[in-house]
């Protein structure tokens, strides 16, 4: 029965963006699958607000289906703002290769009230994403992990087609899936095949029918052998006598096209004239020792150097200048005269005068010196004679030849020499540095070339071996060349430089190396000459574009020959050339940049695939198993990136739902980090094989290693023959011999001749891996053994290797080496074998001598026995033989039963859990997500606490979060070396706890709907345990994942609408809200009824009394509760609160109405403000009016009595009446003692502290009230030090009138009025005292805001103008900083009220239109420059001499402003303040805009305000906004590290947002 269809999952790359529009991914290297059908998308995402989307453009090259790739059509997505969401575009990928993007936009201007620069439009740099090619042979695709490829020198294979198919075959028949030919064109006279004559015609010797042979052979390759072709491209050089350089010389680097050569060419052509005279001049043509070369060296220097008067290509010509200079001087031709001295930076005529020799010269190569921009003809550098002239009339005068007492001219030209030969000294120096390297250079290269017992030891100096290479080809005259000026008939020759920069011409303009001889030349091969493009050398580039185009024609990969000294440029365009004849064109290159920077830039430039890594560069085996290690893949048990929400399909609508059901399914897959991957050969046709630098027998376990590496690998013909050494590729004529070619099949077996059988199993078992995906490893290395294990991350299934290493030295037994044990793992034995090379002098001597055929050594591969494989329970135990030599393997198949989940058990882990969380509600997901140590005691009777991780530490959380946060950095980090992991694997512990937690918590009613989520986690940790117990940490990892992915949905699809569909920030904010709240026995909101809570902070402010703060609760509740759709929570904590209403006041401490303390001030107007936002955002909020209220005191009597005391809870009131309660009391004036004043009460404060005095001054309306010896706002700091004489003394006592609570007064009376007047609140005002201002005894709520309005600006503002003091209440004697508003109003200290803090934007937002919108504005751009942190508010001006920036609680110093933390108000930064800041910032730089753009770019200031939120949220492992930091955003350690309103406030903002249309 066939399964029930499935819409098929679009598969989506993430690629989220930062700021400055990089890459938003690990290492920043982009490095995706090939193309697929049907296409899968790369999603770029943009914050919606970004500064980038500021008339922002995304433009990219990639290529819309069926059109071809074009690296400078760049198409355009508009970046349409959107403060609530992030941008999405999705781009499908239908072409391999290497892609660009790049932003545009018009950067954000500073925000001021003034006018600003307007920043000019810009453009990112270009970034880079690789798309891997899509290789199929067969009908089958071919990863690049799944390359087998065996590198041939076509020069020796033989005839063609004859010998070529023999040998294709036996290529073929040995596991290898692609050849890798060198260059099969037409050689030059070296017979190197890197030194190409004709790069149009391939090579007739080998092809005698060109074209139509490569075609047909290609064709067979593919068809019959299955395997596809790689050729090198030789962009760099040509050879040396190719026929078209005759016709173009301009294609080479010559005295006309390079000037800068006309120095290194005439030391080169003496340096060969010297060569030539060896002889005559009586020098030593054979070089015996060093003294030989000695006296030669002394000829270098005299006829070489000095005899071709190198200097004058670095110095000024002083004769020459100095002329010219003076008759510039006589004949009136001066750049400047005594007046205009000064533009040139000149000081006065005296003080020029008075300046030494050293100086003068100084200024005039500063000044007139022209010709130091490159090398070239003699004499270049030169002095300007009307500039040298102004300076000779400073010195001498102007020179009139009319006047009788004219100035002596032969003292000018005399002092002007002096002058000039001064300028030369240091010119000089720069000849004698490259004079000493030239002389180094060729000393030690005829060295190394004559000498030296590692070098080739060339013998005599004569015309073919010359005294040095030459480093210019000098064509012949001809019919061709005689037309050419003769200067271009002299090309540099191309080469090498050690250490040298990959983005530099060594023979461009501003390099030397030709000159100071640093080059290792080839003399038998042209360096071409492409400029910076087309235009400048137009045959060399179409010649060579045609080149590349008919290689590409028949090779499905390139390999580009001296990657690292190709113009990046030339590159890139040859490549994309190559990619319109055959877009999945594979690219492989060798890279020496000595940068991995470099390496990268050319990697993502280039689109290259894989860099070719040599496993022959390896000289013992722990340099081999390191090698090995870099190319394994991933380590077995690795983490998944992804964000597995489940396994279950995932519905997800692209862009906005707007109500209409999801459009398509979606696999979005996050972009892993990627080194640049790699060809590991484990021989190439330029190293030396194993029987030269290390035992033959090495020749096996050395293939097997690379073998079993997760790259792409390859062999080079001849290594698995067992050469006796490295094939001379430029003089050798021999031929391959193979006995792997003769047309037999190879059968996987032990035998004579080399290890070609065996290769077939190794490479037939690479490519199997490399096609499933076998991507993770594990290595070990012992001694002289290395093996490895590579398996599939779902199946489990592997392949284990034991290779015993033959490096010189070893002995031939098994080296001690004792057994491995697999746990939890079945093997079977594939096969063992060794290798045995008959190495001795005879036998190579033999091989090496034959005249005609290149052949291995004498060889013999042999099956060990004896090896055995025993079960340990579910472990498997391997012993090899005692005989396991070296140069042996045993190759084994691995299986891990435990892991054959009928489903597979990737997807038995993953599946199932939005089902198993889609019936928890908000509560229920508080526990299983959270769950501080304090609640968690709480919630188990004292039994559960936290989990604590051995060499790590307790978990912040007990629920999921806890994991989450500790596992998402060992995730992205793949950090398998993690205590955690280690704990995992020691014990199923982590397992039990987290289930178990659940099951015992589901047991009680108020949880049982964790009884599901549950059994799903316990029914998958039954199945992990069976595991072995290195996989335990992914599985684990896996089960947390997608446990609390599936959790966190379940939370956001409870949650309102805008946090639905908003951007994962406004999600992760909105999650605080179940954060914070849950059950506690101990911390309910009322006495005698347990119901979830809001903690103000955790872990601080988690249990008990200290959990529930009215303050704290109403300045959090608008965003976590309002905000987020949590209407019914909200409900319940204004009812809670106004249930304990005392004195007109709520409580800050509400202890479940048990305990309250009375004494903020403010508690009161954020309980009010909540009211009036909870009436106008919640669906018939006005509801509330009417809500039953039990009131745990009398109403308007404040007698104290217990909470069990007949008297509490007896009464009740309706809402509106408890509002009417509290304006009322305020109106009256309050005046009373806290109840049970004392030290039992607060140790800290001072008895007067405990009295509460407020009263309304009603000619202004305000509310004043407060002492200096309470704190009754949220800035509650009070001193503790008795050692510092703070005991008692608040640190912000801030009475008289907070601008805060006058805002929030106002807020609530206009709001009032406007209900009362509608009918919909029953009271129009209250009851006052008459007195002489005023002798009515009511005022209306409407009155009373008026007379607030028509006061703020005069009690609060203080003017930028002293001058318009007289129009405020300022005394002017105390203003620190103007154009701000003050903190307080008749404070106890007058200095206090004009202190700028963060309050005064809490007024601005709810209250708007008491604030004169020009000085809203002005003072929040001072507050933007001032109080500002990265993610907090300076609560206190920096310039305040009370400014205080670091918060320590636990100092106890005789610093009286900081000891015991006094200073928690006076400097550090808070979070929460920040929401209220841009919200006041969004509201009034709104009413300045007028255009769509002026708006967007309001949003987007707020935007830039928000990154260091989002930062502290992204990585804060509380999952949360903390409560403060200290100066500049500086970690706190006393910081509560999640704190309710720093998260609410922000959410706020949001909410404020979507009040705002763009039009």
């Amino acid at each position: 029965m066939s399964p029930p269809s499935k819409q098929s999952a679009e598969t989506i790359y993430l690629l989220p963006l930062n700021d400055d529009g990089s890459p938003d991914v690990p290492g920043s290297y982009i490095y995706l699958p090939p193309p697929t059908t049907p296409a899968w998308s790369l999603r770029f995402e943009i914050e919606g607000a970004s500064s980038m989307c500021r008339q922002g453009s995304l433009w990219v090259n990639i290529p819309a289906e069926g059109k071809e790739f074009d690296r400078n059509n760049y198409r355009e997505f508009k970046l349409t703002p959107d403060f609530n969401r992030n941008i999405q575009i999705d781009i499908p990928i239908h072409q391999a290769g290497s892609f660009g993007y790049y932003i545009t936009y018009s950067p954000l201007p500073d925000f001021s009230t003034g006018s600003v620069p307007t920043p000019q439009p810009t453009k990112t740099s270009v970034h880079y994403l690789d798309i891997m090619p899509k290789l199929t042979v067969r009908n089958e695709d071919l990863p690049l992990e799944a390359l087998s490829i065996c590198s041939v020198l076509s020069k020796f294979m033989g005839k063609y087609p004859t010998d070529w198919e023999k040998h294709l075959m036996g290529i073929s028949q040995r596991g290898y899936n692609m050849v890798h030919f060198t260059p099969l064109t037409t050689r030059g006279d070296s017979n190197s095949p890197y030194s190409i004559y004709d790069q149009h015609q391939f090579d007739n010797i080998a092809f005698p029918n060109g074209e139509k042979d490569v075609a047909e052979m290609i064709s067979k390759m593919e068809n019959e052998f299955g395997l596809l072709g790689l050729t090198d491209v030789v962009w760099n050089h040509t050879a040396n006598n190719s026929k078209w350089l005759e016709e173009h010389p301009e294609a080479g680097y010559n005295v006309n096209t390079a000037p800068w050569l006309e120095a290194p060419y005439e030391l080169d052509t003496a340096l060969l004239k010297l060569s030539k005279e060896l002889q005559q001049l009586d020098l030593p043509t054979t070089l015996r020792n060093t003294d030989d070369l000695n006296r030669i060296m002394e000829s270098v220097k005299t006829r070489c150097i000095s005899g071709t008067r190198l200097w004058e290509y670095y110095i000024v010509n002083v004769d020459r200048d100095c002329q010219a200079a003076v008759d510039a001087w006589t004949g009136g031709r001066v750049a400047f005269g005594e007046t205009d001295y000064q533009k040139l930076g000149l000081p006065g005529v005296e003080e020029v005068r008075n300046w030494p020799l050293k100086r003068r010269a100084e200024w005039l190569i500063e000044k007139a010196l022209v010709g130091s921009d490159r090398m070239g003809e003699r004499f270049r550098r030169q002095v300007k004679p009307e500039v040298v002239a102004g300076l000779l009339a400073l010195l001498f005068g102007r020179y009139d030849s009319q006047a009788g007492n004219k100035p002596d001219q032969q003292a000018a030209q005399g002092a002007l020499q002096q002058i000039l030969n001064e300028v030369n000294l240091q010119f000089y120096r720069e000849y004698d540095g490259d004079v000493a390297v030239i002389i180094e250079q060729v000393f030690n290269r005829t060295k190394y070339m004559r000498l030296d017992d590692h070098g080739p030891k060339l013998g005599e100096i004569n015309d073919e071996h010359p005294l040095i290479e030459p480093y210019f080809t000098r064509l012949p005259v001809n019919e061709t060349t005689i037309k050419h000026d003769s200067k271009s008939l002299a090309l540099v020759n191309n080469g090498w430089i050690w250490a040298a920069d990959a983005l530099r011409d060594n023979a461009g303009p501003q390099s030397r190396a030709y000159l100071r001889r640093e080059v290792i030349v080839w003399g038998d091969c042209v360096k071409l000459r492409y400029g910076s493009g087309p235009q400048d050398s137009p045959f060399l580039w179409d010649y060579m574009a045609k080149y590349t185009r008919l290689m590409a024609k028949y090779f499905a990969a390139f390999r580009i020959d001296n990657c690292h000294s190709t113009p990046i440029h030339l590159a890139e365009y040859m490549l994309d050339q190559a990619r319109k004849v055959r877009p999945n064109l594979a690219i492989v290159a060798e890279l020496f940049s000595g940068s991995e920077e470099m390496d990268y830039m050319f990697v993502k430039r280039l689109g290259i695939s894989c860099l070719i890594r040599e496993a022959m560069q390896a000289w013992s085996t722990k340099e081999m198993s390191r090698l090995v290690h870099m190319h394994m893949g991933r380590p077995i048990g690795s983490f998944e990136v992804d964000e597995i929400s489940s396994a279950d399909s995932t519905q997800q609508a692209n862009g906005l739902l707007n109500g209409a059901p999801p459009k398509k399914y979606e696999t979005v897959h996050r972009i892993r980090q990627s080194p640049v991957h790699a060809l590991f050969m484990d021989c190439t046709h330029d190293n030396e094989v194993p029987a030269q630098k290390r035992d033959a027998r090495d020749t096996l376990p050395n293939a097997a290693l690379v073998a079993m590496c997760s790259s792409a690998i390859g062999s080079v013909m001849g290594y698995d023959e067992i050469y006796p050494q490295l094939i001379e590729l430029v003089h050798e004529t021999r031929l391959y011999l193979s006995p792997y070619s003769t047309g037999a099949p190879i059968k996987i077996h032990a035998g004579d001749n080399g290890i070609g059988p065996i290769k077939k199993l190794l490479n037939q078992i690479h490519t199997l891996m490399g096609k499933d995906g076998y991507d993770e490893t594990y290595l070990d290395h012992q001694g002289e053994y290395i093996t490895i294990h590579r398996v599939h991350p779902q199946s489990r299934k592997g392949y284990f290797l034991i290779a015993h290493t033959a490096y010189p030295g070893y002995g031939n037994g098994n080296a001690g080496f004792g057994t491995v044990t697999l746990p939890g793992t079945k093997a079977k034995l594939i096969g063992s074998y060794l290798l045995e090379v008959d190495a001795s002098p005879e036998s190579k001597s033999a091989v090496m001598n034959d005249k005609r055929y290149l052949r291995g050594l004498p060889s013999k591969t042999r099956e060990l026995r004896n090896v055995q494989i025993n079960a340990s329970g579910s472990d498997t135990v391997i012993q090899i033989p005692e005989k396991f030599p070296p140069g042996s393997i045993a190759l084994f198949e691995t299986w891990i039963p435990s892991a054959e989940h009928s489903e597979g058990l990737d997807n038995f882990v993953t599946s199932g859990g939005r089902d198993a969380f889609k019936g928890l509600n908000l509560t229920d997901l508080n526990f299983v997500l959270y769950k501080a140590e304090p609640e968690e005691r709480d919630a188990s009777s004292g039994s559960d606490g936290s989990y604590t991780i051995p060499g790590h530490g307790a978990l912040i959380y007990c629920g999921l979060q806890g994991w989450w946060s500790v596992l998402k950095d060992v995730v992205r980090e793949n950090n398998l070396g993690h205590p955690i992991c280690q704990h995992l694997r020691d014990g199923p512990w982590a397992l039990d706890y987290t289930a178990g937690r659940l099951e015992r918590i589901a047991q009680k009613s108020a949880y049982s709907n964790l009884k599901v989520p549950a059994a799903w986690l316990r029914e998958r940790f039954e199945a992990i345990k069976k595991l072995p117990s290195f996989l335990l940490p992914r599985y684990f990892t896996l089960t947390i994942q997608t446990a609390y992915n599936a959790a966190f949905e379940q939370g956001i699809e409870l949650m309102a609408q805008n946090v639905r569909d908003g951007q994962k920030f406004l999600k992760d904010l909105a999650m605080v809200s179940v954060q914070v709240t849950g059950y506690m026995n101990n911390a309910s909101l009322w006495p005698a009824k347990v119901v979830p809570s809001m903690a103000a902070g955790l872990p601080h402010f988690a249990s008990d009394w200290a959990r529930v703060w009215g303050r704290d609760t109403f300045i959090s509740l608008r965003g976590l509760y309002l905000g987020t759709g949590r209407y019914e929570d909200a409900r319940e904590h204004i009812l809670a609160f106004a249930s304990v209403l005392k004195h007109g006041m709520i409580p800050n401490l509400l202890s479940a109405g048990r305990l309250p303390r009375y004494n903020s001030r403010d508690s009161i107007w954020f309980f009010l403000q909540n009211c009036q936002d909870y009436v106008k955002i919640v669906p018939n909020g006005t509801g509330l009016f009417q809500e039953t209220v039990h009131r745990r005191f009398l109403p308007y009597d404040d007698t104290w009595f217990p909470w069990d005391d007949a008297r509490a809870y007896s009464v009740t009131s309706i809402m509106e009446d408890v509002i009417q309660e509290a304006l009322q009391r305020h109106a009256s004036g309050l005046s009373f003692r806290e109840y049970n004043a004392g030290p039992n009460l607060d140790s800290q404060m001072k008895s007067e502290g405990f009295n509460i005095e407020v009263h309304t001054d009603w000619k202004t309306g305000i509310i004043y009230g407060g002492n200096q010896s309470n704190c009754g706002t949220w800035m509650d700091k009070m001193g503790e030090s008795e050692k510092a004489g703070s005991k008692g003394v608040p640190g912000t006592p801030r009475d008289g009138a907070a601008v805060e609570i006058t805002g929030l007064l106002y807020s609530t009376l206009k709001w009032l009025d406007e209900l009362s007047q509608r009918g919909q609140y029953k009271y129009s005002g209250v009851s006052k005292e008459p007195d002489s201002s005023d002798p009515s005894d009511t005022i209306t709520f409407g009155e009373w805001a008026a007379r607030i309005k028509a006061n703020f600006e005069h009690s609060y503002y203080i003017p930028l103008d002293s001058a318009e003091d007289a129009k405020y209440d300022v005394n002017t004697r105390i203003v620190n900083r103007r154009g701000i508003y003050k903190d307080l109003h008749r404070s106890g200290k007058e200095y206090e009220d004009y202190q700028l803090r963060p309050n005064f934007p809490i007024a601005m937002t709810v209250a708007p239109d008491l604030f004169n919108p020009t000085h809203a504005l002005q003072a929040l751009e001072v507050a933007d420059h001032v109080l500002l942190g990265p993610s907090g508010v300076k609560t206190l001006d920096p310039s305040d001499l009370n400014y205080r920036g670091y918060y320590i609680n636990s100092e106890d110093s005789t610093d009286f402003h900081t000891s015991k933390g006094r200073n928690y108000h006076q400097g550090p930064e808070w979070l929460w303040p920040r929401g209220f800041f841009l919200r006041a910032m969004l509201r009034f730089d709104m009413l300045r805009r007028k255009t769509k753009e002026e708006k967007v770019e309001c949003f987007q200031q707020v935007t830039r305000r928000l990154r260091g939120c989002q930062e502290h949220l992204r990585t804060n492992p509380w999952a949360g906004l903390t409560e403060l930091t200290q100066k500049n955003g500086e970690f706190c350690g006393d910081s509560c590290p999640t704190q309710s309103w720093s998260a609410s406030c922000i959410i706020d903002l949001y909410h404020d947002a979507t009040e705002y249309g763009l039009e």
